[in-house]
């Protein structure tokens, strides 16, 4: 595989067959099409990590990485691409996927501004008096937005997940078709 600048941080397969860590998964790890760059395999690898990166709200690399060794796309591309879910942009996209959710769903009845205030506000000092319960806060939430959350979730990642694909082939293509016009000047 040729390197270039961009790309040098990369693992070799060679560094991966020796990394004592993944010695158990080095045959899988191998593939060449895991670590190619081209138009299906960088495609491939997006779609693989927007879907898993949206839908999924922990161990997201871990299981882009096996999906993208059973799909035979880009590892590192899947990997990266997760995280499109990070600290920062995590209630942004989870506020989309609810509002989402509740559109596809019929949505509850809307609750005036002033009681959204006033339930937010206790919400947060209950959190605040009780830390240790920060698991059982999070779970009685994910019932309240439940069905809606994982709903628009789920068409969030799917619709994601495609649209990366083609608008990296798209890219792709365009840019190729570009360079091959270039050289036909010459």
């Amino acid at each position: 595989m040729r390197r270039t600048r961009f790309f040098k941080w990369l693992p070799t397969s060679e560094s991966i067959r020796q990394n004592r860590f993944l010695k158990p998964f080095a045959h899988y790890l191998h593939h060449h099409y895991l670590w190619q760059f081209n138009r299906r395999s960088v495609a491939g690898g997006l779609a693989v990590g927007l879907f898993f990166g949206i839908l999924i709200p922990f161990a997201q690399i871990l299981l882009a990485a096996v999906a993208a060794v059973i799909l035979r796309v880009n590892l590192p591309v899947a990997a990266f691409s997760t995280l499109v879910t990070n600290p920062f942009t995590f209630p942004a996209v989870y506020f989309v996927a609810y509002r989402l959710g509740e559109f596809l769903t019929g949505g509850s009845a809307p609750v005036p501004e002033t009681a959204i205030e006033t339930e937010v506000k206790v919400k947060i000092i209950e959190q605040q008096a009780d830390v240790g319960g920060w698991f059982a806060n999070s779970i009685d939430w994910m019932q309240s937005v439940g069905s809606s959350l994982a709903i628009g979730l789920g068409v969030l990642a799917i619709v994601s997940s495609i649209a990366g694909y083609f608008i990296v082939s798209a890219l792709w293509r365009f840019n190729a078709t570009r360079r091959w016009r270039k050289r036909r000047v010459r």
